[in-house]
Order: structure tokens, then C-alpha cells, then sequence
């Protein structure tokens, strides 16, 4: 990846980046993306450039690096462009974001492209990536979009899904899909399925197939010709709700 490259010297205390790619910024130059504003402990504003040094022309692209695991809310809002995580990130990256991709390359905090406290909704568009595991809320109320994460996923990813899809290579976390309306949560590993899902049917997904065979060849992440050709069971959920939401968990055929 060419384009901009934002290098973060480590902050000692959580940085709000919710501003800095909302809206358009894929044509700012350097210096024109540096003042854009930042939160720094929950103060006042500064620009982003009193904490990292953005170099590089722009082609639509951005490549952070760096120690970001205290930064919030990177892409935030995202409508537009790449983002490349050269590492972990914190909590609610993605947030609400409705185009464009962000590619994280380890892990991600709380509420990965889930909704911020006062929202209706999360994601709405674009694909979110995460390589390593992601925290709690993972997906909350998403209403497009996807969302992949090449690890473990905490608690009550998907809660409140209206559409989208959730992958998880990992293990998903306790109360996956509870309240979700419509929406689909993949288990590659192990999850458990809440009490208000029911079992539909044991069958081959061709559209699954499509969207696991362009993760493995756009991000590398380890998609196996058994998760491609393997059987995956459906559960219908949440009945406690909609009920037009489905997990399905692969299974060996």
C-alpha cells in the first residue's frame, strides 16, 4: 500500500480519533490531514499532527503505524478509502462506519464496528477486518457491511443486528446475536447459541463460500477448503425479537 502513512508516537493516555477520516479525506495532502482534531484524555482539541508525523502522497489510502492501542474510534464514521492497521488498535474502531475498509493487523478493542452509546445503529456499509481478536459488542446493532475477525470475539457480538455479517475464526463469546432482527453471525470456531435460537437445517451456503473466497484472497486470512466446502448448521434468531437473523457454524460434511 502507497498513499499516506500516519506514524503515532505513542500517547501516553486515550486519543479520540473519531474526526480525523470522517467524511472526505481521501485527496488531503499530508499537511492538510495533520489538522484535522484530535481528543487527547477527554480535553480540548488538538490536531492530529501533534501526534503523528503524516507523510506520503494521497491515492485514497492510509497506513498507521505505531502503537495504537490507546487510540478510540479510528474510522470512526468512515465513508471513503483504505485503512491499514500495521498492529493492534483500541476500542470502537469502525464505529458506525458506511463504506471503505479498515484492515487491522491485531487486535481490536470493545465495540469494533458497533454502535457509539447513542446510536441506533452501527456499521452501515464498507468491510472491517481484523486479524487478531476483537473485544466485547463486536458488530452491535450493524446494519450493513462486514465485519471479519481472525480471532477470538468477545461477549455479545452482533447484539441488536439489523443486517450484515459477522465472521469469526475464533471462539465467539456468550450471548452472540441476542435481539438480532435480521443479519448473519458465521462461526467458524465454537459458539454458543442462545436459548431464544432454534436449529433450521444443516446445508451448504454458496453466497458464504463467495465472501470467505475473496477474504482469503484480498486479506490472507486463513480460509480453508473445509470451511469452503464443508456443511455449516443454521439456527434462526432472535426469536425474541424478529427471529430472521441466523448463526451458522461450521461443521466437517
Amino acid at each position: 500500500m502507497s498513499g499516506l502513512v500516519a506514524r503515532l508516537t505513542a500517547p501516553a493516555e486515550p486519543v479520540d480519533f473519531s474526526a480525523v477520516l470522517a467524511g472526505a479525506w481521501t485527496a488531503l495532502a499530508p499537511a492538510e490531514l495533520a489538522r484535522r482534531p484530535i481528543v487527547v484524555g477527554g480535553r480540548g482539541e488538538r490536531p492530529v499532527g501533534d501526534v503523528c508525523e503524516v507523510s506520503g502522497t494521497p491515492d485514497g489510502t492510509i497506513r498507521f503505524t505505531g502503537d495504537l492501542s490507546r487510540v478510540i474510534r479510528l474510522g470512526a464514521g468512515l465513508t471513503e478509502g483504505a485503512v491499514l492497521v500495521e498492529g493492534g488498535v483500541g476500542d470502537e474502531v469502525g464505529l458506525g462506519m458506511a463504506g471503505g475498509s479498515i484492515e487491522v493487523r491485531g487486535d481490536a478493542g470493545a465495540r469494533a464496528g458497533g454502535a457509539a452509546p447513542e446510536a441506533r445503529r452501527g456499521m452501515t456499509g464498507g468491510e472491517l477486518v481484523v486479524h487478531g481478536s476483537a473485544g466485547e459488542s463486536a458488530g452491535a446493532l450493524m446494519r450493513r457491511g462486514l465485519l471479519v475477525v481472525g480471532g477470538r470475539v468477545g461477549h455479545h457480538a452482533g447484539a441488536g443486528m439489523i443486517a450484515g455479517t459477522v465472521i469469526a475464526f475464533g471462539d465467539v463469546g456468550a450471548a452472540a446475536g441476542l435481539w438480532s432482527k435480521r443479519g448473519s453471525i458465521v462461526a467458524l470456531a465454537g459458539v454458543a447459541i442462545p436459548s431464544t435460537y432454534r436449529y433450521a437445517c444443516t446445508y451448504q451456503p454458496i453466497h458464504l463460500r463467495l465472501t470467505l473466497t475473496r477474504v482469503r484472497s484480498r486479506y490472507g486470512l486463513p480460509v480453508g477448503d473445509h470451511h469452503l466446502s464443508g456443511e455449516y448448521r443454521r439456527y434462526s434468531g432472535d426469536l425474541a425479537d424478529l427471529g430472521k437473523g441466523e448463526i451458522l457454524v461450521w461443521t466437517r460434511s
